[in-house]
Formats: C-alpha cells, sequence, structure tokens
C-alpha cells in the first residue's frame, strides 16, 4: 500500500473512499464532517439516519453521493482527555476499521483527515503519529492508495515528517 500526505480540501479527492470525522450519532457537525455532508447533498443524512449509531473507535460506510469519492466512511475519533482514557487505542482502532470497511466496500484508494484534531481536541502530532503507525502496519486488503489530506501546513508537515521517517 502507497500511503502519502498531501494538502487540501478532503471533500474534492478523487479516491474510491473518502473517511468523515464523524460524531457517534452520524449527524451533520462542524468542520471536516460538516464539509463532507455540505458536499455530498441532503442524501447523506438520509443515509446517516437511516445508521443511526457509530460507537468511538469503529467505521461504518455509505454512499458519497454528490462527492467525487463513491464511498464515504464515517469513523467516530476520540475526544481527547488527556491520553489516559484509551484516547490512543480509540484512535488507532479508527484507522484500522475505516481500511476494513473501505475494503468491503472493493475500493483501492482512500483519503483521510487528520480524525480528531478539531473540536475533539487531540494533540495534532500525537494523532498523527498514531495515523501512520496504524496505517503502515495494518492490514488493508485491496486498498492500494491511502491519502492524508492535511487542511494546515502544520499538519501536513507532521505527516510529512512522519511518512518520512
Amino acid at each position: 500500500m502507497r500511503i502519502e500526505a498531501t494538502p487540501g480540501d478532503i471533500t474534492t479527492e478523487t479516491v474510491d473512499a473518502i473517511v468523515n470525522a464523524a460524531n457517534t450519532a452520524l449527524r451533520r457537525g462542524a468542520g471536516v464532517c460538516g464539509a463532507i455532508f455540505a458536499a455530498a447533498g441532503p442524501e447523506l443524512d438520509v443515509a446517516c439516519d437511516l445508521i443511526g449509531h457509530c460507537a468511538t473507535g469503529d467505521a461504518v460506510v455509505t454512499r458519497g453521493f454528490r462527492l467525487p469519492a463513491p464511498w464515504v466512511v464515517h469513523t467516530v475519533g476520540p475526544v481527547w482527555h488527556g491520553g489516559e482514557q484509551g484516547e490512543p487505542e480509540l484512535l488507532a482502532s479508527c484507522y484500522r476499521r475505516s481500511l476494513a470497511v473501505a475494503a468491503e466496500t472493493g475500493a483501492t484508494s482512500i483519503a483521510f483527515p487528520a480524525i480528531s484534531t478539531g473540536i475533539f481536541g487531540y494533540p495534532r502530532r500525537a494523532a498523527a503519529e498514531i495515523a501512520v503507525a496504524t496505517t503502515r502496519a495494518a492490514e488493508a486488503d485491496g486498498i492500494e492508495l491511502l491519502r492524508f489530506v492535511a487542511f494546515d501546513a502544520e499538519t501536513q508537515r507532521d505527516y510529512e515528517d512522519l511518512l518520512h521517517s
């Protein structure tokens, strides 16, 4: 599996699946989640309402509707509480489960945002370390390309540093 990082807007990625940093109710939110829902259209709201819930560390999938990506993998990252409440393990689970769910759709390419680093407060560098280490070690049946999409320059630098070390 080729792993790369790029700056940009995940809603414009031309991959088989993009990952949504979701909330447990799978409702339209702010940040990455809000942008994905807005770009996908109201059909995504309906699809997520039908699923209803996703546990922290787990992932579910819907169609991408109006997005270039045919699939959206919704994963719920942990809220940062200092790292002593299982946050690292839950964040790693988000990446493993997202890859597994995407592979079940037949996806060969996937794009991830920096899960949990927005309003959930996970420290950016620590989250990037988990993202890179977990995806490098993951068994990703059929996934040939994994892209980390960084919304800002600092996150992009973190991914680049970790991918080249």
